[in-house]
């Protein structure tokens, strides 16, 4: 009996994707024009430096070959490259120039149009004379021109070069061009002005380019939480216009949590504390100063008032601006509309909490009905046995026939039922594994032995080669003959001719059985569902081939309960061939031994503090982690975290990142780094956003890792062998 079900989800996952996409090239935008805006090279006045961090960072923002910026001579009689960046030899050039008499249709473009925007090179008419003497040269096929503005006056062009597929330009990547083109004429008001004046004037200009072009809502508060000023996006996603929230309290706009008034305080602090620092030792620009830029910005999801009464879903970032003597004068609150990605984040999660319960119903049905099938199929099986041995009466050919029929029909039911108890008590984390010591050659011998009929039958040439060195391996000895008699089976079963083989080799970390045949292959399309439950690879096979799909994936399960794995390669027509490795055995005398360099795959007496607040996921992870051999200890929030910290001097620290009450993840971990005690403990973090760039400053604030949340087992497996698999057991 099976039971299945099946959502298709792909149109939504592909709607989320695009989604997703783009708010993170619109946030990748917007956090290049805010690094921009922050940096110091523009104060210095250094024109050749400003321009080579626009054109690198202007790149590597929208992906594109080369970025250069051209500007007009004295006589205006031509253009002249000043920097041209190019991405693939990361190195900055200029020097090229290209004469107005030679390219008339190109210079009359650039001297009328906004912008000059070609999404295929070879058919613009506006660039023809480029074409033979600069695109083919360098195999330019995507062009954006935008012009730079001084004071009124076209001084040069910004040029963003694409090489490959044809690329059609965005409103919003025309519009990032474009503040790019600011930046380049504030660089070069910049070096052409005294460095005071330039100064002054300069950030404001910067600022305004920021408040006036970006997408990202901005808003500037004072030190009172009054709002000083706000840009279009802003007063957008609030639903006010700029007079409106001039002077109002920035907290009656958005919804507040418990903690948030602390860490504002925390905030202004930093800046102080950092401010008394550099006046005793001065400022060094360097790695403590982007230290210090980190501290001073909190990341936080707040839900936001709107005029109309509504809720919006928001990401805020808020950042200190410090005065002219160094103390905190405004806050710089940008804010993200985030409602569609936490409809749908909810959306998901309330799905996969159906899902999961329907997993776990479907394990429960499946081992109930299992046990009461059980009872009535040893009675048809133990009644046929007696027909066959005619102890109540002989049996003509026919009706011997119909017995054999139903015996063997039953003992080919009974394995599957077998089946599908073994796969619901190891997805249950029931399964106990008696691992012992075992000869490798008598297993595999036996194995052989079971299977030796069937291959005869289809005219099979079974072989077998056993490593001399591979005498011993541990395991439990039921479960490691039903993993390689799973795998013998699938191979004589699709293998119409030609040959099955065993070969059992001694590897470093363990023990390699591999099973090589000539039979119909998998198709590589079909790989990512080799081992899923219930699942045969292709619907034809279903008539040809017997068999419910269970035994792959069983197999693998089995594999990994005793910290091994099963691989496979296959060629569609040619043959598959699947390796199921088990780790060495740990010896208790190897313990301490200094010159041992492999790592033990089985955990021993090894602990695992999980800080999780969702109860079906403390649960699936804590059941998980206890069936594979380690001691686990779920708290399902930070109050006693400490206390058990300290307590259970755990190996390793699984710590969910949106904690509610007092401490969220962030917190925990911070506290955690403040006693020097407790600072070599690794930590993972766990969390339902995806982490780019920060994942850098997370692991500077002390975590080794980071899990998104759906976890997956072969991800947890990943972070377990990297961290625990060579620490030392107690």
């Amino acid at each position: 009996m099976q039971v299945m079900s099946v959502r298709d989800i792909t149109e939504h996952n592909q709607a989320q994707e695009a989604l997703q996409i783009k708010e993170n090239n619109r946030r990748k935008q917007s956090q290049t024009l805010v690094q921009l805006a922050r940096s110091k090279t523009f104060q210095q006045g250094n024109l050749n430096a400003a321009l080579r961090e626009i054109t690198e960072t202007a790149a590597q923002t929208l992906l594109v070959e080369r970025v250069g910026v051209w500007l007009y001579n004295e006589e205006r009689s031509k253009i002249e490259c000043i920097d041209l960046y190019d991405v693939s030899t990361k190195e900055h050039t200029f020097g090229n120039s290209l004469l107005k008499t030679n390219y008339l249709a190109y210079f009359q473009a650039l001297e009328e149009e906004r912008s000059i925007v070609v999404h295929d090179a070879g058919n613009d008419t506006r660039i023809q004379e480029l074409s033979e003497s600069y695109l083919s040269v360098l195999g330019i096929t995507s062009l954006l021109d935008v012009p730079i503005w001084l004071e009124g006056h076209l001084v040069g062009v910004v040029c963003y070069e694409h090489i490959g597929k044809a690329r059609q330009w965005t409103l919003e990547e025309e519009t990032f061009a474009g503040s790019i083109a600011d930046f380049v004429t504030l660089a070069i008001e910049a070096s052409e002005r005294n460095v005071i004046q330039s100064a002054l004037q300069q950030s404001e200009a910067q600022f305004r380019a920021i408040f006036e072009r970006s997408s990202i809502g901005i808003g500037l508060i004072d030190m009172k939480a009054q709002i000083v000023d706000t840009n279009l996006a802003l007063c957008e996603i609030l639903g006010y216009s700029r007079e409106e929230l001039y002077g109002k309290r920035f907290t009656d706009y958005i919804s507040t949590q418990k903690g948030d008034l602390k860490l504002y305080k925390q905030l202004v602090s930093g800046i102080r504390t950092d401010l008394e620092r550099t006046s005793r030792v001065g400022f060094q620009p360097s790695e403590h100063h982007e230290q210090v830029v980190e501290r001073h910005r909190i990341e936080i999801e707040r839900r936001c008032l709107h005029q109309n009464g509504s809720l919006v879903w928001t990401h805020i970032s808020v950042s200190v601006i410090p005065g002219s003597n160094g103390e905190p004068e405004f806050f710089l609150a940008m804010i993200e509309d985030i409602t569609e990605r936490k409809q749908t984040e909810l959306k998901l999660l309330a799905s996969q909490e159906a899902t999961e319960a329907a997993n776990r119903a479907k394990s429960e049905f499946l081992a109930t009905m299992s046990h009461e099938l059980r009872t009535p199929l040893n009675a048809i099986m133990g009644l046929s046995q007696l027909l066959q041995q005619q102890i109540v009466g002989s049996l003509n050919e026919k009706q011997n026939e119909y017995v054999n029929c139903i015996y063997s029909s039953g003992e080919h039911l009974l394995t599957l039922i077998n089946d599908i108890l073994d796969l619901s008590k190891v997805e249950a984390g029931k399964e106990e594994l008696l691992l012992s010591p075992l000869p490798v050659l008598e297993i595999c011998n036996y194995a052989i032995w079971t299977v030796r009929d069937r291959a005869l039958e289809k005219g099979l040439q079974l072989t077998h080669e056993i490593d001399l060195e591979a005498d011993i391996c541990i395991a439990d000895e039921r479960r490691i003959k039903q993993m390689l008699l799973n795998l013998l089976t699938n191979a004589i079963k699709f293998t119409p001719a030609g040959q099955v083989s065993l070969v059992v080799k001694k590897v470093p970390q363990g023990i390699t059985f591999t099973v090589s045949d000539t039979g119909i292959g998998i198709d590589s399309n079909q790989f990512q569902f080799l081992f899923e439950p219930f699942k045969q690879l292709d619907s034809q096979l279903n008539r040809q081939y017997e068999g419910t799909g269970l035994g792959l994936a069983l197999t693998r399960k089995l594999a990994h309960l005793h910290g091994g794995d099963v691989t496979f390669t296959s060629t569609l027509g040619k043959g598959s061939q699947f390796t199921l490795f088990l780790p060495n055995p740990v010896h208790p005398e190897d313990e301490g031994d200094e010159e041992a360099t492999s790592c033990p795959a089985i955990p021993q007496n090894q602990m695992i503090l999980l800080v999780e607040e969702e109860e079906n996921s403390g649960i699936v992870l804590q059941d998980y982690l206890q069936t594979i051999g380690y001691q686990v200890k779920w708290i399902d929030n930070g109050n006693k975290f400490l206390e058990e910290v300290q307590n259970l001097q755990p190996d390793i620290i699984f710590l969910d990142v949106q904690l509610t009450g007092n401490a969220n993840g962030w917190d925990l971990l911070n506290i955690l780094q403040q006693e020097p005690s407790l600072q070599d403990i690794q930590v993972v973090m766990m969390g339902f956003s995806e982490l780019s760039e920060d994942k850098l400053s997370i692991l500077q604030a002390g975590a080794n890792d980071y899990l998104l949340k759906p976890i997956e087992v072969m991800q947890l497996e990943s972070i377990l062998t990297r961290y625990l698999s060579c620490k030392g057991n107690s």
